[in-house]
This record gives structure tokens, sequence and C-alpha cells, in this order.
């Protein structure tokens, strides 16, 4: 079992990695090492815990060590556990905890992109979606539609931020991902990776998702852009397909999230 700890105003200065700090300040916690990202719900922490990362330290209502986390904190080693009420902890943090549970994780070291797709069949790849909402719901489907691996470009927001794990339920700890090199001159590295690749756009090259010689490509990169612009010029011509969701009723496009779950379904392995 985990070491509970009873929160009172001499010990909140761990809680500011729950509160205060931001994003990047989290990323950064134990430079030059990797630093910490927050798990939100006892069912992103569980799959977080089957993703073979470590928990630092959590923080939930007294409740909850004995309801809905006392299975998993079982599993928490000796990560210490701050814990009071739910009147409690607002008062002394400022911030309602209202989903259960938080668990401050230590981060693994990304893997090389060559290491990580050298077995995929099926991969997917965001070029500078910043929205992590978007980011969320994208390794969702992904993970539920048959790819095999994420590969983000620079630009792109962290799958690790707060809400874009919840937002995925947790499906950033099970599919693998990982950073790709460029924002802009990736398509070749996918390509020497083996991948043909599928830019996700509408212009007057394009084919159809239904077209049947996508699916029978050996090893495809299924390429989704930025929202609102969508995907560079550039990234579209170094493309071997431009590849449209045929539309109805004159909607002239889907957001990047909805649209990566019509793709994945068509393209992916399933």
């Amino acid at each position: 079992m985990s070491n509970i700890i009873e929160i009172n105003k001499s010990n909140t200065e761990v809680l500011q990695i729950f509160v205060l700090m931001s994003e990047p300040q989290l990323l950064h916690y134990f430079e030059p090492a990797e630093g910490l990202f927050i798990a939100e719900s006892p069912k992103v922490i569980e799959r977080a815990l089957n993703g073979g990362y470590e928990p630092y330290a959590l923080l939930m209502e007294h409740k909850d060590i004995e309801g809905q986390m006392k299975e998993l904190l079982c599993r928490c080693g000796d990560a210490p556990v701050y814990t009071a009420e739910f009147d409690e902890i607002t008062a002394i943090t400022g911030f309602k905890l209202i989903r259960g549970a938080l668990c401050a994780f230590r981060r693994k070291a990304i893997p090389k992109a060559e290491e990580l797709c050298k077995n995929a069949r099926r991969i997917a790849v965001l070029e500078n979606v910043v929205n992590p909402t978007n980011i969320g719901a994208i390794f969702r489907s992904a993970a539920a539609l048959g790819m095999e691996a994420v590969l983000l470009t620079p630009s792109c927001c962290d799958p690790l931020y707060r809400r874009s794990s919840r937002v995925s339920m947790g499906t950033v700890f099970q599919i693998p991902w990982t950073y790709l090199s460029s924002d802009t001159d990736y398509p070749q590295q996918l390509r020497e990776m083996g991948f043909k690749t599928a830019a996700m756009a509408l212009n007057d090259n394009s084919v159809s998702i239904e077209a049947p010689e996508l699916k029978n490509v050996e090893r495809l990169a299924v390429v989704l852009g930025t929202e609102g612009e969508g995907l560079a010029d550039k990234t579209i011509a170094d493309c071997d397909y431009t590849v449209k969701i045929p539309m109805s009723h004159g909607v002239d496009s889907l957001n990047v999230a909805a649209a990566s779950a019509v793709a994945f379904w068509q393209l992916g392995l399933h």
C-alpha cells in the first residue's frame, strides 16, 4: 500500500504539481531527465500503470482510498498519497477535485520513430495538431480502429497533457507513439521506413477514401493536419496519395478528430 499522508497547511508544497504547475513546467520537472505528467481519474491512472509508467505522487479524497482507487493503490508502491475530505482539499489547494483522483507519473524516454514502427503496417501521422482535446480523441480512435502507432510532428500538442490523456480515456498509454524530427520534411522519412503515405485533404487530385488500392497497401501512414488549415501544401505534394472523405449537404470538411475516426475505420487493420 502507498504512503498515506493527510493534507495540512505545512505539507502542501508537493501539491503544486497538481494545482499550480503548467504542463511545460511538469514536462521539465526533473530536467535534464524526463519530467512528470498528471493522469486524472481511476481509468486513466489504471491505463498509465498498465503502460509501465511509475507513480510519483497521488491526490485524492478520503473516500477513494477504500473506494474506487483501492486496488490501484496496491500497484503504486510507496508513492505518497495526499488525502483529505473534498472541502479540505478545495480550501487548501483552491482546486476542486471532481474526477476521483489525480496521479503524477514519471515520464519515460521517447523512442525513435524507426524503432517504434519497424513492424507496423498502419500508422497515424499528425501534423501540427495543437488542441489537446483533438489529440486525445484521435488517440482513442487510433487505438480502437486499427492503427498500430501514432507519430507526431514536433509542433503537436503533447499526448500526455492532462486533458489529452483524459479525453483519450487513457489510450495514449496503450498505443505506441513518438515524435518525428521535422514539422515539414517527414514524408520522405516515412517512405524510407517503408510506408506509403496518404494525406487526408480535400483537393482536385484526391482519391476517395473508399478507393480499393488504399486498402491493399501493405504499409500505410494516414497523415492528418492541423485544425483549421489542414495539411501544408508541401506535405500533400510529398505524399503518395491525397485522400478525401466524401461530404454531403454542402459540408466542406470535418473536424480533424472526426476525420481521423472515419479514416482509421476505412483504412485501418480490423
